[in-house]
Order: structure tokens, then sequence, then C-alpha cells
């Protein structure tokens, strides 16, 4: 590739998409094993108990009119039950499968488990290449479709990321967190990369739809020289957003109230943007997998979520997308 996956892409580089495409909204499910997140990684001890509840998920989002995108990992990717929930609407285009890495519990293992190895990208190359090959390719069998997407586990591309991709004939990365910084536990730094969808390389063989995360309050416009200021202080951040000073809200379920997400929201689209791209972890669908949902009280609370934040959209004039659609309506040169 003409230039790595990892740097703020260069002027010009944004996606156009056809005039009918308008703006739109696209459902992730970082669909994975469950683990506790407050202990090291590990490649053994976690656990798969919430897998029959993605079929209940799936049946909200249908009834939604939403198509949602599973980046599935490779315990999900083996998984039989997983297979028998998904592969059925798939086949029917009410849901589409996506790939993504956690290499702490994806062969071969030939790295220590660090927080650092958490990282796919910081992997030698060729260790990066073959765990995602052994992952697509449990993907192609076992679910019966060829991914087009994907996302490094814990936002962790690396600088071979985007040719690896390219090779393996995925169109689509979508592992850009913009206005987050990763580096501090390892990772990479997103801070200056754009929040519409932009192409990686100049040939235009891979798009990037980067993760929606907005600044709000007084001092959004200067909410990138600000946030790495604020971050290095402890409770400063909670205090500008007491404040309405300055608040990053990330379209998710987990750790943000519908309010801010619609403030979000209106930001997002006021500035423009052609694609929202809202995410959530799939443990979260049982309580007590994740920080989030911890009570069936919390479960209501997320799925009450996505009924009002659809909602919102509906009003705003947002329409559900998928990556069959991008693919189609995107514009290249």
């Amino acid at each position: 590739m003409d230039r790595s996956i990892i740097e703020p892409p260069p002027a010009g580089s944004k996606a156009q998409f056809a005039p009918d495409f308008g703006q739109r909204a696209l459902l992730t499910v970082d669909t994975e094993e469950e683990f506790d997140w407050d202990k090291p990684f590990s490649a053994e001890g976690h656990g798969l108990g919430h897998v029959p509840r993605l079929a209940k998920f799936q049946q909200f989002c249908e009834g939604l009119g939403v198509v949602p995108l599973y980046l599935i990992d490779y315990p999900i990717a083996t998984s039989p039950e997983a297979a028998e929930i998904l592969s059925g609407p798939v086949r029917q285009g009410k849901a589409e499968i996506g790939i993504q890495l956690h290499p702490w519990v994806n062969p071969p293992f030939e790295e220590d488990v660090t927080a650092h190895n958490s990282f796919a990208g910081n992997l030698p190359r060729e260790l990066e290449r073959e765990k995602f090959a052994r992952l697509k390719g449990e993907i192609e069998r076992n679910f019966q479709t060829a991914p087009m997407i994907y996302r490094a586990g814990r936002y962790g591309l690396g600088p071979d990321s985007g040719e690896m991709l390219v090779d393996a004939g995925v169109a689509i990365d979508t592992s850009v967190r913009p206005l987050w910084d990763y580096s501090p536990f390892g990772g990479r730094n997103y801070l200056d990369h754009p929040l519409e969808p932009y192409w990686v390389d100049e040939a235009q063989s891979l798009l990037e739809l980067p993760l929606t995360t907005v600044h709000w309050g007084l001092l959004r416009e200067l909410g990138r020289r600000l946030s790495p200021m604020l971050e290095k202080v402890n409770r400063l951040p909670g205090l500008f957003t007491k404040l309405g000073l300055l608040e990053r809200i990330p379209l998710t379920p987990e750790g943000v109230s519908v309010e801010e997400a619609i403030r979000g929201i209106d930001i997002a689209l006021d500035d423009g943007l052609p694609l929202l791209v809202l995410s959530f972890h799939s443990p979260s669908l049982v309580p007590g997998n994740t920080p989030y949902v911890r009570s069936e009280e919390d479960l209501d609370r997320l799925y009450d979520w996505w009924r009002r934040v659809y909602g919102y959209l509906e009003l705003r004039s947002v329409k559900p997308t998928s990556v069959e659609h991008i693919m189609r309506s995107v514009v290249r040169k």
C-alpha cells in the first residue's frame, strides 16, 4: 500500500457516496467471548454463555428494520451455536458478518499474552497475518459467508494491517476510533483521525469507516487540542463534562445515556457526517459480563437505548444501512 492505515489520511481522501445515500447509520456488534475486563488477558477461561441471546437481539433488530453487523472473533467463529443462530439471518440479508481479531484467543499461539500483544497490530507481521487468515477461514467455513469488513480488537491496528486486509480481499476497515488515544496502553493514537469515511490508499482499495465519537460542549471546537491535556489530569474530563464545557460522546449504549447519544447524533448530523457507526459488545446481552450491564434493569435500559436512538434517527431522516449497501453506494474515481 502507498500509505499506512495507522496514519491520518491526507486531504482529499474523504469518501463520497451516491446522492441517494443521504445520512445513514450502521450498527456494529463486537461479537466476542466473555472475559473479566479487570483481569489480565488470557488464552483460557473465557465463556460463551451469552451466545443464545444473539437470537433475541437479532429479532429485536429485525423489528427495527436494522441489519446488524456482527464482527466476530475466533471463539464465536468456531461456536456451532453462534453459526446456527446467525447463518440464517445472514443468508436472508437480515444480518452481516465481519471479522474481529482478538489475538490472545486466536491461534496460532506463538506470542506472550500481554497487554501490548493484545493489540494485533503490535504482533510481528507474519503472526498477525496468520491469526487473521485462520479467523477468516473459520468464518467462511462455519458461517458460509465471505466477510468484507474488519475491526481489530481493542482498535489495535498496526503498520501492516492495511496491506494485510487488501491482500485478503477485505474491502473495509472499521478499527479507527477518532478522538481516542490508546498509546498509553500500547495501542494507537486516533486523536487526529477524521470522523467521516475515507480511503486508506490512493488506489481506493480499502475504505475506512471510523466509529462515531463527537465532542459536545462550549469548547467542542477546541476538543481535539484540549482532550490530550485533560486526560493527563485525573477528574478534569469529568469536571469539564459537568460544567458543559467539553464532553466526548461515542455512539454506544455502554456508558452513554440516551440523552447524551442524541446530543452526539445532532452534532454529527449537523456537521454533515454521512455515516454514523454505532457499536457495543455482545457479552453485554447478559448481565454481569461487562461493566455496562450488571442487572436485568441495565439490560432493559440497553434495549430501550436502541429503541429510542433508532426512533430519533428516524425523526432526523437517518436510515439504517449495511456493508453491502455502503459498498454499492460509495463512489470510486
